[in-house]
């Protein structure tokens, strides 16, 4: 797809999506609409990241929800070694809790994936010029949701013993009470992704068992106990 003379550079775009009905389809779509090069697509974030380091594209259409390397994970490998990338999500599911995971990995737009072709068109060229691509009522949240943070939270503190910033969201979580199965619900990715970041944690402060990480959690101020 080449730019008439005159017309600025298509946008060099790969798709990412697990479900292949949905994954071609977003191809074809994409396809039919100017300004737009789709180089590539990938089946789950790890293909995402290494399609990313193979093709430098100019944008990610991520979804979130895939199988072995969810999209906000891909989202933060890909924005930490190819800045040159930029991520817009594209999912089913326009929830507060997979918006703010996916902005602070990095992601620059959000849509759901029932906007229209120049709705995504019109994200893509929006990070592509610096500004943020996300759907008006998700502006709207965002800005509230924001709003609400200054008044009730602080800035966390830094991790303790080398854990991760995921590792860390996962071991608060250890604190709160949930089940691996809650956490995974909470945190959209699967079960098996806990569970390494739960062996990862554990291995890194040297705890045994959930037991030990709820006390360690308390002890470092990352849980708090609940006011009655």
């Amino acid at each position: 797809m080449t730019a008439p003379e005159g017309e600025s550079k298509p946008a060099r775009v790969v798709v990412a999506d697990d479900q292949t009905v949905v994954r071609e389809g977003i191809v074809m779509l994409l396809g039919l609409l100017p300004g737009v090069e789709v180089v590539g697509a990938a089946g789950d974030g790890d293909e995402a990241v290494r399609l990313v380091g193979e093709l430098a594209p100019d944008v990610v259409l991520m979804d979130l929800r895939m199988p072995r390397c969810d999209g906000v994970e891909a989202t933060r490998r890909i924005r930490h070694g190819h800045p040159g990338t930029q991520v817009v999500v594209l999912t089913t599911f326009a929830d507060d809790e997979s918006l703010f995971a996916a902005l602070r990995a990095g992601a620059r737009g959000y849509l759901t994936k029932d906007a229209g072709g120049e709705e995504i068109v019109r994200a893509v060229r929006s990070v592509l010029s610096g500004e943020a691509g996300l759907a008006p009522g998700i502006q709207l949240r965002l800005l509230e949701k924001l709003s609400e943070a200054e008044v009730r939270t602080t800035a966390p503190p830094e991790p303790p013993d080398g854990l991760t910033a995921r590792e860390s969201e996962v071991l608060v979580l250890i604190g709160e009470g949930l089940t691996n199965q809650e956490i995974a619900r909470k945190l959209h990715v699967s079960t098996a992704t806990v569970k390494t970041h739960i062996n990862n944690l554990f291995a890194k402060t040297g705890l045994k068992d959930r037991a030990q990480a709820v006390r360690y959690a308390y002890r470092k101020g990352m849980v708090r106990p609940r006011e009655e």
